[in-house]
């Protein structure tokens, strides 16, 4: 079991990719799992000299270094998710600089959202009022990305018998999320989980993939949540402390194909917030 952020060095040797780590939940699972003394591969579009979200000038070298500092490894790589060649050539370059490892795959680039700080209305306009541009964004740059990131790394796992694959979403699957582009796309992130752990079935090997819901994470664009929502806000780093006692369990694969949460990760694995709180999720699907 792992108390508070866990041991220092528990991953130490473990090597890690984590897609849309620039900013928001991502660069917090990098930094947790840099934490743990873990090689992390931080990928997103945002670099120092190019900002997909000018009000947030944050890149990945900047993840990266703040990865070293934890005492891990930070790698950064520019890599577009929507971009199917720069994926297998990120995969590449992990396989030839660590000798086939690859340990952990955190698939956690999302997009859909732009213009997001023009439209805050669009969440409860009906589908039918919104542009499909919407949906193209969700779909392309969040869960196809999530698709063939898997498909560009979890051969290096089968390779090696082992490994962990994290999709992050919003959802456990059992409630309509607002929206129906989001809902559609969140939920099926959670199918994703169950589908890729049907294939692993016929292969010999321990990779355990599963869908991990925070919930409200107090990511840089969350300005405009309720009371009750901000009451259970979580730290970036909340989703991190939760991939990385994932990462250390020697029985993973039990969970293969499972739709996690984690607010209740931290309860069963005794880790907390940065704060020394353990927030349970937001009840979105109650």
């Amino acid at each position: 079991m792992m108390a508070h952020s866990g041991t220092m060095g528990t991953l130490e040797g473990h090597v890690a990719v984590v897609t849309g780590a620039s900013r928001g939940a991502g660069r917090g699972i990098a930094l947790a799992l840099g934490s743990e003394g873990a090689t992390v591969y931080v990928t997103a579009r945002s670099t120092r000299s190019t900002h997909t979200v000018p009000e947030t000038p944050h890149g990945v070298e900047d993840t990266a270094d703040e990865v070293t500092a934890r005492g891990g490894t930070g790698i950064p790589v520019p890599c577009d998710h929507t971009d199917d060649a720069q994926v297998e050539n990120l995969f590449a370059r992990v396989q030839d600089e660590q000798d086939g490892r690859l340990d952990v795959l955190v698939c956690n680039a999302w997009g859909g959202y732009m213009p997001y700080e023009e439209h805050q209305s669009w969440f409860v306009t009906p589908f039918w009022e919104q542009s499909m541009d919407r949906w193209d964004g969700m779909f392309t740059a969040g869960l196809r990305a999530h698709l063939v990131t898997c498909r560009f790394g979890l051969p290096l796992m089968v390779e090696q018998g082992a490994g962990l694959v994290v999709l992050t979403t919003f959802t456990m699957g059992r409630r309509y999320l607002g929206n129906v582009f989001y809902d559609i796309a969140k939920n099926a992130v959670c199918r994703m989980a169950a589908g890729l752990a049907e294939d692993l079935r016929h292969e010999r090997s321990e990779v355990a993939v599963v869908a991990l819901s925070p919930g409200w994470v107090l990511a840089e664009r969350m300005t405009e949540l309720t009371e009750r929502q901000r009451a259970a806000t979580e730290s970036v780093e909340y989703i991190g402390r939760a991939v990385a006692a994932l990462a250390a369990d020697p029985g993973i694969e039990r969970r293969c194909g499972k739709s996690l949460a984690v607010g209740a990760l931290a309860r069963e694995y005794g880790f907390t917030d940065v704060d020394g709180r353990q927030p349970i999720a937001y009840p979105i699907d109650d």
